[in-house]
């Protein structure tokens, strides 16, 4: 079974995945965590490595290679990234977007890396404008298109145990028998 989490900067992600994979008992590859890595091996933040990579495409087209070839080489895996339901595509069983107001996200990533909330917001505000563009620019990828996901949460209003039980229903409750089909994504990607 391949799930896909996806969601802008602070949306829960992470926590919602590291759940979803323990609850089905899937591993959990995470870009944001493969995205740090490589700043970092680079000697950069993540703010600056996305402003480098708005000059580099090389940069997001890595990791998005590598994404979609784990999505189309593994079994039984929780893939989390912003781009994760467009680049596994057809190979996923559930696509499943997280959002929140982005007071609440800017809040979420100000506690995670020890910012002040009001200056977390705004770069998380331009870093998603940034993505947007390139994500657009590169694959045709309409970000904010959220017709390819199969059930989209605001974990403003859920605690994270309660967004877990909402996307592990919609896969427990899955029925074949009912499905009318699920949004297909026809994108050719050129990494």
């Amino acid at each position: 079974m391949l799930l896909t989490v996806s969601g802008p900067p602070g949306s829960g992600k992470s926590t919602t995945a590291e759940l979803l994979a323990d609850a089905f008992d899937l591993d959990h590859v995470s870009g944001g965590d493969i995205f740090r890595e490589l700043a970092d091996e680079r000697g950069y933040t993540p703010l600056e490595f996305n402003k480098l990579a708005e000059e580099n495409d090389e940069i997001d087209r890595d990791l998005d290679r590598r994404l979609r070839e784990i999505a189309l080489e593994e079994d039984d895996l929780v893939l989390e990234s912003r781009l994760a339901g467009w680049l596994a595509g057809d190979q996923a069983d559930f696509r499943f977007w997280l959002d929140a107001p982005a007071r609440v996200r800017g809040e979420r990533i100000a506690e995670r890396e020890d910012k002040d909330p009001v200056r977390a917001t705004e770069e998380t505000k331009a870093r998603e404008a940034s993505e947007a563009q390139r994500y657009e620019e590169y694959y045709g990828i309409d970000i904010r298109d959220l017709t390819i996901y199969d059930l989209s949460v605001n974990t403003a209003r859920w605690e994270p145990d309660a967004v877990l039980d909402m996307l592990v229903t919609a896969v427990e409750e899955y029925d074949p028998d009912g499905d009318e089909g699920k949004a297909r994504i026809d994108l050719e990607y050129e990494f």
